[in-house]
Parts: structure tokens; sequence; C-alpha cells
């Protein structure tokens, strides 16, 4: 990630905080070192027993980061891209964890979280405690999984070989504050330069040349145990050669500063030449290309392809952008550019008509991507009939007819129908983007007299298998607590509802705000019932926790 601004003087030397994020990022960009700074004494690659940072302490250090990076806007969940990502993600995890990349002493102490970041730039980057940074760009450039996947492995393998440690163990003056105003400042860049090189110069460090050839070694390790993880994951090795060609030849056409990866990432002639000669000397087309490809590959090939379409209206939601992409899904096949899939265009004009929030130009594009589907391979059409649906559903949810969308999502519960019952259904009721969808339809059910019983069902079902969820996910699910919060609100269960609101402020670095509404809710119910009282003794656990979190954090930042 590219976390510093072009090179600029400054008047004074500022702490080293650039190298751990460096860590994250994986690069050191090369600045002038500060006079008289102290030589680093590098530990050697691949041991880490030594490190003074353990796990935990490094798992914390990231907690208090994203607590700070959460509340970002350009920071989002997009239920339908975060699955795909994480599905990968965990086919990852998998192989490492199998290879020994991932050992039992710090397994369980990670967080081992990817995130989205709706920004255009091709970029991805590691922050401490196993948090992982996507750009919606990165997998707008990304046509196969095996070319995502082999960025996901490299960012994984700066985790498992402790690369952030080894950094923050030579910055002695290093804090979670420095670092998370140079996430920040990144993050904010694509949006306001001066606000974003406001917020880097707060934390920007130096970066002397001994951290430069480190991170270089970084890299080649990072290269070599990432491309084994990809290949035991059962994805094509070759994808990471492949990667870094379709990045290095993209950004020599377009060098307009679109590509931050490459430049904390620098791809040397040595470094692609290395790659490949890993996988044996065979060719560049890979492996296992004269292997058929499995059902499951196909089905994750085809989510690639619409995940990645999806990315590209999401990353840039303005009307000018959007225009265009309706106007090519609008063609007929025939007229479409040489080598567009039609699947593709017509997706990518669905997202971009639900964007807008054109009613007409969604049920349009959902009946083109519909025919597109049913022409799919058996293998791939379920997959793919599931995306489109769900945008569907979005769709509808939309604009206005969210009675129709939870029809197509829930028939069991509203009498409605979905608008084309003939179309057969790939839906996963348990999943986590039929859910959240879910909720969102329920929150959505206008106030009507004559379907009020309804209405309640469908928001009581969804606070219920919200709820389920965020169990699974050790109430770190930022979006499943906002949703739950207005759920709850509409009930009418204003305790609930105020633990929702509390955790989604804390979780986004809120810590005070998520106090303050227990305070508030303390002084509404001097004598509670039994019933609330559970309640408040929950909220009570909770804002101790966020207490001592806000303690720790003060204490860290003025240290």
């Amino acid at each position: 990630m590219a976390l510093l601004p072009r090179r600029r003087s400054h008047t004074r030397p500022v702490p080293l905080a650039a190298a751990l994020v460096v860590a994250c990022a994986c690069a050191v960009p090369s600045q002038a070192a500060a006079p008289g700074a102290p030589g680093v004494a590098l530990p050697s690659m691949g041991d880490v027993s030594s490190q003074s940072l353990s796990p935990v302490a490094e798992r914390k250090l990231g907690d208090r980061i994203m607590r700070s990076v959460r509340r970002d806007p350009a920071v989002v969940d997009d239920p339908l891209v975060q699955e795909h990502v994480q599905r990968i993600w965990d086919s990852l995890l998998t192989s490492a964890r199998r290879r020994g990349e991932i050992t039992e002493d710090f397994d369980a102490v990670y967080a081992w979280q990817p995130f989205l970041v709706k920004d255009r730039s091709v970029n991805a980057f590691a922050l401490p405690g196993g948090y992982i940074g996507i750009h919606f760009g990165l997998l707008a450039v990304t046509a196969t999984p095996e070319e995502f996947a082999s960025v996901l492995a490299h960012e994984l393998s700066h985790v498992t070989q402790r690369h952030i440690a080894r950094l923050m163990n030579q910055s002695k003056e290093a804090s979670w504050v420095s670092i998370a105003s140079m996430v920040l400042g990144a993050i904010a860049l694509s949006r306001s330069p001066q606000a974003g090189q406001a917020l880097i110069l707060g934390g920007q460090g130096l970066a002397q040349q001994g951290q430069l050839n480190f991170s270089r070694d970084m890299e080649r390790e990072a290269d070599r145990v990432g491309q084994g993880v990809l290949d035991d994951a059962g994805f094509d090795p070759t994808g990471m050669a492949r990667m870094f060609e379709l990045l290095a030849r993209a950004s020599r056409l377009n060098d307009d500063n679109s590509f931050p990866y490459l430049r904390t990432h620098p791809l040397t002639t040595e470094r692609i030449g290395e790659a490949q000669a890993r996988l044996g000397g065979s060719s560049l087309g890979g492996l296992r290309a004269n292997r058929p490809l499995s059902a499951s590959a196909q089905a994750l090939a085809v989510a690639q392809q619409m995940v990645s379409a999806r990315s590209r209206v999401l990353m840039d939601p303005r009307s000018t952008s959007l225009g265009p992409m309706l106007a090519q899904a609008e063609l007929p096949n025939e007229r479409l550019p040489a080598g567009v899939n039609p699947l593709v265009a017509h997706y990518t004009g669905l997202v971009a008509a639900v964007a807008l929030r054109d009613a007409a130009q969604v049920d349009a594009l959902s009946r083109k991507v519909r025919e597109d589907v049913a022409a799919l391979p058996d293998a791939q059409a379920p997959t793919a009939r599931r995306l489109w649906q769900l945008t569907w559903a979005e769709g509808l949810i939309d604009t206005g007819r969210a009675a129709q969308g939870l029809a197509m999502l829930q028939p069991s519960l509203m009498t409605g129908r979905p608008l084309e019952p003939g179309s057969a259904s790939a839906l996963q009721p348990q999943a986590r983007p039929e859910l959240m969808l879910r909720a969102r339809a329920a929150l959505n059910l206008p106030e009507v007299r004559d379907g009020r019983g309804e209405v309640q069902a469908a928001l009581g079902d969804a606070a219920s298998r919200l709820q389920a969820l965020q169990a699974e996910a050790q109430g770190q699910d930022l979006a499943a607590w906002q949703l739950l919060g207005a759920v709850f609100t509409r009930l009418n269960q204003p305790l609930r509802a105020v633990r929702a609101e509390a955790e989604a402020a804390a979780l986004m670095g809120d810590l005070q705000g998520a106090l303050d509404r227990v305070q508030a809710v303390r002084k509404r119910y001097p004598a509670p019932s039994s019933a609330d009282l559970i309640e408040l003794q929950v909220l009570d656990a909770r804002a101790r926790v966020w207490m001592q979190n806000l303690k720790d954090d003060l204490r860290d930042a003025q240290g």
C-alpha cells in the first residue's frame, strides 16, 4: 500500500512509523535518513523466536488500529464481495496451517480478517494482528481466482512470517496512533489529497537504507512462502507470476499513480524471474493448463468474474462512471466490444442500475443476466444464478419494492412471490449475504395496518438470525450490529437497540460514545424489570471492557 506521498522535504525528523506500515504495505519507500539516525541491527529472515513483540501484543495493536480505520467511510462491507474474498482467504488459511506457516501459538490469537476499501487504486495491505485491507481496484483488475489469490497469499505470508513484528522491534518510537494515521491518510488521499497528506505527515516516518534492504528480503520471502501456500491451496501457482506481469504491464501503460501496490511492492525483473523459476521450468501458461477444471474451480472462476464486475461499479459510484456501464449493457450481444463477456457486461450494468436506483433498468438487466446464466455450463450456473438473484433482490429493495425483494429471499414468510417464480432459486438461506439482505428488506417494509403482523414477523426473524450471525462472528460483525440496532428500534426494544448501537460504536473506535450510550440508558431504567435487568447487566459488562480499552488507548497515545 502506498502510505507515503511523493518525496517532500521536512524541517524535523519524525518517528519511524513508516517502517510499521511498510510491514503492512510491505516495502519502505525510499527517503533520506534522518541526520544522526542510529544503525539498525536486522534479525535473520525466518527467525521469529527472538521477536519481543508477542502475538497477543500484535493483535491488540491491530485491534486499536482497526478501531480507527473502521471510522473511514471508504472502509465498507459489501456482503457479496466480502463473501467471495473470505472464501479465497479461508482456503489460503487452511493451506498455511497445513504447511505449518501458521503455528498454534498465534493461530487463535490473530484476527485473520480481510476488509474492503472503496478505492479505485490497485492495492492491498496487511496490518498488525492479521487484518488485511483490499481495495476494490485490485478486485476490479483480477480476472481469475489465481491472480487475486496470489496477492492474498503474498500478504498472508507477510503476517505468518511476522514481518510486522520484526520491523516494529526496530522502531521503539512507533505507536498505534502513528500507524493508524498512516493508513487513514493513505485511504483519504483518494478523496482529498490535502486531508490525506495532513494525516500522513502526522504519522510519517523516515526509512533508512538498511530497512529498505530488509523489506526487499521480506518481499522475496513473502513471494516464496506465498507461492507455496497458493499451490497447496489448489490454485495454479503460475497465478503469482501472471499477476506480477499483469500489474507491471498495466502500470507501464497507465502510470497515473493508480497502482500503489507496485510502489510499495516493487516488481523487479528479478522477482518476476524468481516467481517463474519456482515453477520448475514450466511454461507461464500454467502447470495445470491441460487439466480440466473441477466443478468447484469453475464455480469460483465465474464468481471472480462477477465480483470483479461488481467491484468496478462499487469502487466509483459516480453517475458519470455508472452511465457508460449501463450504456454498454444495453447493447445487443452482437454489438458488444470484441472479447467482452455478455454475462459480465450485463451484470456490471445491473449493479450500476441498482446503484442508480433505476427500477426499469434493474428489471430489464435482470432479465438479460438471467438469460446469460441459463447459457452457462452446469458447474457455473448455480453460483452465477445466486449472485444474480441476490443483486436483483438488492435492486428491488433499493427501488422501493422491499416486499418483492423479501419474497425472493424468504418466500415462506411473505404472501408475495418473486417476479419470475419460474426461476430456479440458488439462494443459501443461512449465508451472510442472504441474511443481511433479508434484514434490509424487513427494515424497508412499509408500516401498513393490514400488514403489521407480517412486518413484525419479518423483523423478528431478521433479529434472531442476525444475532446468530453475530455469535458466529464473536461479536465482531460491524454491519450486523448496525442492522440489529435498526431492527430492534423498529421492534420497539430500546435496550437491545442501545446494546447494538454501542457495540457498533465501539468497533468503529468511538469508545466514549459507546460508554455514553450505556450511561444514558442506565438513567432511563432506574428500576428495571427482571427482563431488562439481564440486558443492563450485559451492557455493564461490555462497558467495563470498553472503559479498559479506552484507558489503554489514551495511555499509549500519550506515551
